[in-house]
């Protein structure tokens, strides 16, 4: 990085905690602090609830995926809709009705107290975890660029959002989003440019779609009942409707943001803003992470992304069987190169046989490609334990680093931390009013006034960013962050819808019964995902959702029925 970069990295993310701090200084009240003083229009609302969810680990774990398993991810939103259109006709009228600050609020009014409790812990645990991993994703970026320590990393970046995120409240959060997401579009656009631009120039970007087609990028859509298949069209469907139908409707981080709008309408259309513009914006992140795939068909790549893996394997026992490897690995990338070439003149010129089946050139180099890949990734693990070996999250960087000019790598580096920013404002925001909220003020003895419950809200706000630090200096990149976010959200998701439509949908069911079935739901949920961890069960992570959501539902009600209360009243 050259001064320019550090520059308009540094003027960019200054600006926006300056901006952020300024507009929204000396709030009067901790209930405008909570809810922004619902001043909020639909397209305020739909950035703010869009740049809640696109964290830095969407624009480094997503490209990356597209990288190294094509478009099949983008299947993942398509209960996105669905779930938008549900919560703007059921969850928002009555959050309205009843002018809660949090979603948690109405379990107290439906059921009691402790229910109401339960589901404001759940979330607590999930969105800190959540937090800190948001902290730890644009760590892992200036360590990377800078070779600085992550750990040191993570305090600072956390300390930066603590700021204006503690000073301004919901109103700071949603301003700051705007400028945000402005940057984020600017430079995901200019970086899908530069790419395209950097192909060889007989390659247009139709060929550069054919190529990663031939590489197995392109396909959209599976429509197997292979339950272990992470991302079908059903588990997006299924399973991706009940997670954004608990992560939009009944998250604080999110329902907060749409709670600050100027009324029904505003939020209804905020939200459907997001449903219509979610999907089309996954889509082109996962298509700039397969343009990359396109680019190095014709550029060498190194064996391993994260520089500091590679730092520490040369200079260990495993040096030469890690040189003989990037030599095979060279090889085989000439070979590639050849292919992709061979393909644009003539697609029939990718074609061979093999045991009497037609075989792809492209697609036999690009899975050598992952299969040499996997025994760097496996000499990394021997050499240094301690140096974090998977590199999904590592991919998008590199190639900004080495291939783009100077100025436009602190515009990209820039992009990334206002995203990781955005998110892990929103986090904290949501972590300290629903703590504030639902456990502090519901349970303080005695007069609470102002200007103590302001102090209160803000005193939380600053404690869980700190925990979120801890999270984060802890962090691990898992198989990758963004499959890491969305685990831990299915572990408590479906657990949490299956309690708000008990009380939206099943009004004979009571309070104990609820209670009861969220404990018993929560540790068999847990349980299952140990299973799934260890392969002991075939499924994937998102059906955590639908069992969870369906367990605590059913359950219920067969503790309701057995306890004596058989007047069953649906509505």
């Amino acid at each position: 990085m050259e001064i320019i970069d550090w520059v308009i990295l540094a003027c960019t993310l200054v600006f926006i905690v300056v901006y952020g701090t300024y507009k929204t200084q000396g709030s009067s009240n901790a209930e405008e602090y909570i809810s922004g003083g619902n001043t909020s229009k639909w397209w305020t609302v739909g950035l703010s609830v869009m740049a809640t969810q696109a964290s830095a680990i969407t624009f480094l774990s997503t490209t990356g995926q597209g990288f190294y398993d094509g478009m099949g991810f983008v299947q993942f939103y398509f209960g996105l809709p669905i779930a938008m259109v549900i919560i703007c006709l059921v969850f928002i009228p009555i959050y309205h009705r009843l002018k809660v600050f949090t979603a948690y609020e109405y379990l107290e009014t439906r059921f009691d107290l402790k229910t109401r409790s339960l589901a404001a812990i759940l979330f607590l645990i999930q969105r800190s975890l959540a937090a800190g991993i948001t902290i730890y994703a644009p760590a892992i970026i200036l360590s990377a660029v800078l070779g600085w320590d992550l750990t040191m990393l993570n305090i600072i970046i956390g300390i930066v959002v603590i700021i204006y995120t503690v000073s301004g409240g919901t109103k700071a959060v949603s301003i700051t989003q705007k400028q945000q997401m402005a940057i984020i579009f600017a430079g995901m656009a200019i970086a899908f440019y530069l790419i395209l631009d950097k192909l060889p120039e007989n390659i247009s970007f139709t060929d550069a779609l054919s190529i990663a087609g031939a590489g197995d990028k392109m396909q959209l859509l599976d429509f197997s009942f292979n339950l272990n298949n992470k991302y079908t069209v059903w588990t997006g469907l299924l399973g991706g409707t009940f997670l954004m139908l608990s992560y939009f409707g009944t998250d604080q981080s999110q329902v907060q943001r749409y709670l600050s709008g100027k009324n029904v309408k505003e939020m209804q259309l905020g939200l459907l803003f997001n449903g219509a513009l979610k999907i089309p914006m996954q889509f082109f992140i996962l298509l700039v992470g397969v343009m990359v795939f396109v680019f190095y068909q014709f550029n060498n790549s190194p064996i391993h992304f994260n520089p500091a893996a590679t730092e520490a394997i040369e200079n260990s026992i495993y040096a030469g069987e890690f040189t003989t490897l990037e030599n095979r690995l060279i090889d085989n990338q000439e070979l590639q190169k050849q292919a992709a070439l061979n393909f644009v003149k003539d697609p029939e010129l990718d074609v061979f046989l093999k045991d009497g089946k037609a075989q792809s050139y492209i697609a036999t180099y690009s899975s050598k490609d992952k299969e040499l890949r996997k025994i760097g990734k496996a000499l990394v693990e021997r050499a240094a334990p301690e140096v974090e070996s998977n590199d999904k999250d590592y991919v998008f960087i590199h190639f900004i680093l080495n291939n783009l000019p100077n100025g436009l790598i602190g515009l990209l580096l820039a992009v990334i931390l206002s995203a990781a920013m955005s998110s892990t404002a929103s986090e904290l925001n949501a972590l300290g009013a629903t703590t504030a909220v639902d456990l502090y003020k519901r349970n303080y003895k005695g007069e609470l006034s102002n200007t103590q419950y302001l102090k209160a809200t803000k005193g939380f706000t600053l404690m869980w960013g700190v925990l979120a630090i801890i999270v984060a200096c802890s962090a691990s990149l898992f198989e990758n962050l963004i499959e890491l976010v969305n685990i831990i959200g299915s572990i408590f998701y479906g657990n949490i819808l299956g309690i708000f439509l008990l009380a939206f949908f099943i009004k004979y069911v009571k309070s104990n019964a609820v209670f009861i079935s969220a404990l018993i739901t929560q540790v068999i949920v847990c349980v299952l995902y140990g299973l799934i961890y260890y392969e002991i069960i075939p499924l994937s992570y998102l059906w955590l959702n639908v069992v969870g959501c369906g367990l605590v539902m059913l359950i219920a009600l067969l503790i309701e029925t057995l306890s004596g209360n058989t007047k069953h009243q649906l509505s």
